[in-house]
């Protein structure tokens, strides 16, 4: 385009059109008005047009501020305080800073809709902690706000997470957890019903983040409930210690887990979120020498479901004393094998899920079929252990399959490999057979290596595609920050960067944490008192 094609008059009549969605097309050059889905294409040529053209010194002039989006979506600094500005004049009650806040909310949801249906990644989340406080006025809103105006169109709202609270009204909430929300006056409000509806009204596709195995401490503290924790080999509980608290892990074969964990979820898919995210889909994580699982004992499988339920997969009488002798003692001897032997003369080998002896093993000796016998009861407990949870995820996600409600799983790339600790050689302690995970779940896989570059970003993410089924939705979860280093995590749009360039398949992002991101406000809302 010429300079001669369009003076000076008529660029800035054209530029403020674009700009401003005006109607009025009388002087401007013949240029069809294009539909809502082309303004984002239109606005970038006309700011490639007045970057590049002589014209540009004379085309100087100021415009309304508008809600021009940058990398990834950001909205501008202007369009953040212009919508700021009218959520406080709407909290005084003036009534058409109230009107002119939800069209603003509006007119956000659509051009971030607009954006990521042309930009990368389509779908980008945040994940996100409520408090009690967010019940204030505009408290939420603003938290939304900001959510949005770092160019999220998703949020993964803990639902029920590491306090052992759920969010669930007072007055509505038939699970063994407190509420988050206590105080008097509030037994009816539904944060989380409220963080849905607003979410939706901002363009934003809400997920519910549960805990799943980690059931939290004080559930641990009901008596009725005392025997569904977990317990292993050397009748230690499963609880751990963290800054925030005491984790607790259930045994996922125990019944009263299965249904208080039912029922949770039923209670989450009646709010009808967008999906629903299960997290701890494990067993704990150990410190020093516990993070290796080496010995049967290690195994969080002595609660009395999940010792049960080891021994119904028995097939015989001599496969189930010999589980039993195993798990009793960490290794069976050949005198052990030549006890059953005389105990069932009339049973041949000793038989459980998934064992095929050959026809001639009860040819050989005791002392020749003990390593053979040992090292396939070791399979069988390993299994036993990751069957709980795959078993446990199953049932627990029918409720959102039922009703359409996507669902996923969370997990950390390296929570499955074969690891040395002390001279031993074994398993991860946490046991989490991600690869294992229901085929309907999407994989939220947390990518949290820090080594001051993305390489080991990368790595950790290859190890997940190389595992990928072709149909199976990912998310990579990143830790970090927006445009600084972070505990020796590069920047998010660094890692951003390195995840498209690697693998441009990968359309779902996520950034563990809004608290890490919006410091101030998150110590504003955790620590302040609902009146």
């Amino acid at each position: 385009m010429s300079n001669s094609a369009i003076d000076v008059a008529q660029l800035k009549s054209l530029v403020a059109f674009w700009l401003t969605d005006k109607s009025n097309s009388k002087a401007l050059p013949p240029l069809h008005k294009p539909q809502h889905g082309q303004r984002f294409f239109y606005r970038r040529l006309i700011a490639a047009l007045i970057s590049s053209s002589s014209l540009v010194s004379q085309c100087l002039f100021t415009y309304p501020a508008f809600a021009e989006t940058k990398a990834y979506c950001q909205l501008s600094p202007e369009a953040r305080s212009e919508k700021e500005n009218l959520l406080k004049g709407s909290l005084k009650g003036d009534s058409d800073f109230q009107t002119n806040y939800k069209t603003l909310v509006k007119q956000h949801a659509e051009e971030s809709i607009q954006c990521h249906s042309q930009n990368w990644p389509p779908h980008e989340g945040i994940w996100l902690r409520l408090y009690p406080c967010d019940l204030r006025p505009g408290v939420l809103d603003e938290v939304l706000d900001r959510i949005v105006n770092r160019g999220y169109n998703q949020i993964n709202v803990e639902v029920f997470g590491n306090n052992g609270q759920v969010l669930l009204p007072q007055s509505d909430n038939p699970t063994p957890w407190p509420s988050v929300v206590r105080s008097p006056g509030y037994e009816n409000i539904d944060l989380l019903a409220q963080v849905i509806q607003k979410g939706h009204e901002r363009g934003l596709q809400v997920y519910a983040w549960m805990y799943t195995i980690n059931f939290g401490y004080n559930y641990s503290l009901r008596p009725e409930r005392e025997s569904v924790v977990a317990r292993n080999g050397y009748n230690k509980l499963a609880e751990v210690k963290i800054p925030e608290g005491v984790q607790a892990f259930v045994d996922p074969y125990n019944q009263q887990a299965k249904i208080d964990y039912y029922r949770l979820v039923q209670e989450v898919v009646k709010r009808h979120p967008d999906g629903i995210l299960l997290d701890y889909v494990r067993y704990p994580r150990g410190m020093g020498s516990e993070a290796v699982v080496s010995k049967v004992q290690d195994l969080w499988i002595y609660g009395d479901a999940a010792r049960a339920a080891l021994f119904n997969r028995a097939m015989n009488n001599k496969g189930r004393e010999l589980i039993n002798r195993f798990l009793l003692n960490g290794f069976i001897t050949a005198k052990d094998i030549e006890a059953i032997d005389k105990l069932y003369p009339q049973e041949g080998s000793p038989l459980w899920q998934g064992r095929n002896p050959t026809a001639s093993e009860m040819l050989s000796g005791a002392q020749a079929r003990q390593p053979l016998l040992q090292w396939d009861l070791w399979q069988l407990c390993l299994a036993h252990a990751v069957q709980g949870i795959l078993d446990f995820v199953n049932l627990a996600i029918l409720p959102a399959q039922q009703q359409g409600i996507k669902v996923g799983a969370v997990f950390f790339p390296d929570a499955n490999k074969v690891k040395q600790n002390s001279g031993q050689t074994g398993f991860d302690s946490r046991l989490q057979a991600w690869e294992k995970f229901p085929t309907p779940m999407d994989w939220y896989f947390m990518t949290y290596s820090s080594c001051g570059n993305t390489s080991c970003i990368e790595d950790e993410v290859k190890q997940v595609l190389y595992r990928a089924s072709p149909n199976r939705q990912l998310n990579v979860s990143l830790a970090g920050i927006w445009g600084q280093s972070w505990n020796n995590h590069p920047p998010l749009e660094v890692q951003m960067a390195a995840i498209h360039r690697m693998a441009p398949q990968i359309n779902s992002v996520s950034h563990f944490v809004f608290s890490w991101q919006e410091p101030q406000l998150e110590s504003e809302r955790k620590y302040c008192q609902l009146e």
